[in-house]
């Protein structure tokens, strides 16, 4: 049973990683598409290729983001875990995208692995074995903080742009920041693979410790691999119903903010991977980027109605997940034998 629940969580974990680049391909290059500094089809492309470049170099943080989320009891019941966790993310991951609104998947998956082992603890008293004194730093303060700090410093980081354009004709300034963003939006797109790749090794290094695989101090080739690859594989059959509300809906975007915006968020996220090996929001990261340089305009332009609509999802995300993650955790009870 051990070993079918392992496959199981194998699995499903590789669609999680599918769905993760399927859904933020467009969060990585929607602001490019819609200031044309990029085609849809090399903007697809060019996220492809960095998400897998930075997926696979993740691998070194991977064992280090691992032991700062949970330790899970061993056997079925960790597995059972994690397989609910894991599944309630996909679920409500899924359900965002066919509603065109960029919602976290770092967040739906804390928020499942939270709500499942509170299940299996409730059911059977072998939930999560514990938690690492610095998960509220080194996981829910950056995933909290993230879209302020990006919100803030893309707004203020419109004023030495602009400044530095204002001699230049429009043409000329267009010109140049499409050029920037379109470097800028590969270095999202590396940013995102860094991060998200973290989040899909650490579950299968804790799915092999709780099977009784490996130690979880060691990362197996496959394990990089297959975050990569499919990370990539979803954002070449990404979808564009994000990308339409991030790059057309909810605020209006020229070029010098479409690079400022997105030099921001790629700063934010290679930062928080290699630096301080925080798990940011790739997808919370870039809409609150957006928003600020938007916002930092003479004339309103932001549809406030959405933003609230989207803010009030972000809150319900971990929520929701975990809620869906203890109803999944309660059928696969059976599993453990409780």
């Amino acid at each position: 049973m051990t070993a079918v629940i392992f496959g199981a969580v194998v699995l499903l974990t590789a669609a999680f990683a599918f769905l993760n680049g399927f859904r933020d391909v467009s969060t990585s290059v929607a602001l490019a598409v819609r200031t044309r500094a990029l085609t849809p089809t090399v903007a697809v492309l060019l996220a492809a290729l960095f998400n897998l470049i930075g997926a696979l170099l993740s691998a070194s943080v991977v064992v280090a983001i691992s032991h700062t989320w949970i330790h899970l009891p061993a056997g079925t019941s960790g597995l059972s875990i994690l397989l609910a966790g894991v599944g309630s993310a996909c679920a409500w991951g899924l359900l965002m995208w066919w509603r065109g609104i960029p919602a976290s998947s770092t967040h739906a998956l804390v928020g499942g692995l939270g709500g499942a082992g509170l299940a299996s603890l409730a059911v059977g008293g072998m939930g999560v074995g514990g938690v690492d004194r610095s998960l509220l730093f080194q996981v829910v303060l950056p995933l909290l903080l993230s879209p302020v700090v990006a919100y803030v410093g893309a707004y203020l980081a419109v004023f030495p742009a602009t400044w530095a354009a204002r001699y230049a004709q429009p043409n000329v300034i267009n010109q140049r920041f499409r050029r920037s963003q379109a470097i800028a939006a590969g270095a999202v797109a590396f940013g995102h693979g860094l991060q998200d790749g973290q989040r899909v090794g650490a579950v299968l290094l804790l799915a092999l410790a709780a099977a009784g695989y490996a130690d979880g101090d060691t990362i197996p080739l496959w394990v990089a691999l297959l975050s990569a690859i499919m990370m990539a594989a979803g954002t070449l059959f990404g979808g564009w119903r994000i990308s339409y509300t991030l790059g057309y809906r909810i605020t209006r975007i020229d070029p010098l903010r479409g690079s400022v915006s997105q030099t921001f968020s790629a700063i934010m996220l290679l930062v928080g991977a290699i630096a301080l090996q925080w798990p940011l929001s790739t997808t919370h990261t870039v809409t609150a980027s957006a928003l600020g340089a938007g916002e930092n305009q003479h004339f309103a332009v932001t549809n406030r109605k959405l933003v609230l609509e989207i803010l009030g999802l972000w809150v319900l995300t971990p929520v929701a997940a975990a809620a869906v993650a203890f109803v999944f955790a309660l059928a696969l009870s059976p599993l453990n034998g409780v």
